[in-house]
Parts: structure tokens; C-alpha cells; sequence
């Protein structure tokens, strides 16, 4: 089940904390609960995923973002990830989750999350995600205009350019 008690906090005090700019890092600290765990005690790997969810909407509401998706009614899309998982985090371990942007093409923001302990990653995802209205891409472009960050042109590192043209070349299904 979506942890959206974690969700409704996490927002609430997203709120109260400082603004962010797109290119800033969003820190939450949390804590591994027991639903969170397998049967190996160990956080599940679908978890990781799920718990990255709320570290993108703890970026959006810190940079402004969540307000302009409501007011325009927008929604949030992702379209791809790769998640590499090192250690494992265990029931009731305190550990931090980190956002931050590494860039954009047209259609996508790729962001960059982490599981970390001080500095030792124990989970790292890339994900491409979007901004959509009424099922439709609304450009990076556009949203960093309403962002008012419209300068905000970084370059991609090698190692996410080669994971956008791996995944063109991945086959789909044709049913």
C-alpha cells in the first residue's frame, strides 16, 4: 500500500522548509518502518521506488513547483527508471533521501535520487520524468519558465546520455 501518511507529512513539512532552486539538492531524513521490509528484514526494493515518489514531491513543493501543478492542474509523469541498490537498509535504520535535477532534454527531467548513510549510498535511482496536462508532455521548457528558471541549461553527464540512448534502443512490446 502507498504510504500517503508519510506522503501527507513529508508535504506538510516540506512547506515550512527553505525554498529550493532546481539545481539544489532536496534532503529528507527518514526511517525504515517494518512495512517497508521484506522477509529478510531489508527494505524491499519495490519500497525504494516508492519512497523516491515522495522525495520528488518534496522537490516540487520545496522549488515551487507543487503549487504551479495544482494551480494549472497539471500531474507528474514518469516514464523510466534504473535503480542500482548497494547495502541494505534495515527495519528501523535512520538514513537520508537526497533529490536533485541533472538535467532536462525537451519532454524530460532526469533526476538523480538517493537511500544514503553520511555519505555511503545504499540505493541510488535515475529517473526521467515530466510534467503533463490532460495526458500531454508539457515541455521542460515551459516548466522551467513558470519555475522562473528559464536559463537552467545543464549539461547531461556521459553516463545519463548513454542511458537515453540505451533505452531507445530497448524493444517494445507491439501488442
Amino acid at each position: 500500500m502507498f504510504p500517503f501518511f508519510r506522503l501527507w507529512l513529508a508535504i506538510k513539512k516540506a512547506k515550512r522548509a527553505p525554498t529550493l532552486k532546481i539545481d539544489e539538492t532536496s534532503i529528507v531524513p527518514m526511517r525504515v518502518s517494518l512495512s517497508d521490509c521484506d522477509l529478510f528484514l531489508e527494505m524491499n526494493n519495490g519500497r525504494h521506488l516508492t519512497l523516491f515518489d515522495i522525495g520528488r514531491f518534496v522537490f516540487a513543493v520545496r522549488t515551487g513547483l507543487w503549487q504551479q501543478v495544482k494551480q494549472h492542474k497539471w500531474g507528474f509523469v514518469v516514464a523510466g527508471s534504473s535503480v542500482r541498490y548497494r547495502k541494505r537498509l534495515k527495519p528501523f535504520q535512520r538514513y537520508e533521501q537526497h533529490t536533485r535535477v541533472l538535467g532536462h532534454d525537451e519532454k524530460w527531467f532526469y533526476f538523480l535520487q538517493t537511500h544514503q548513510v553520511g555519505e555511503v549510498w545504499y540505493s541510488a535511482t535515475l529517473i526521467r520524468a515530466a510534467v503533463v496536462e490532460k495526458g500531454k508532455i508539457i515541455p521542460t521548457q515551459t516548466i522551467l519558465n513558470v519555475m522562473q528558471q528559464p536559463d537552467w541549461q545543464p549539461e547531461l553527464p556521459d553516463w545519463v546520455k548513454a542511458w537515453i540512448g540505451a533505452e531507445a534502443l530497448r524493444p517494445w512490446s507491439e501488442a
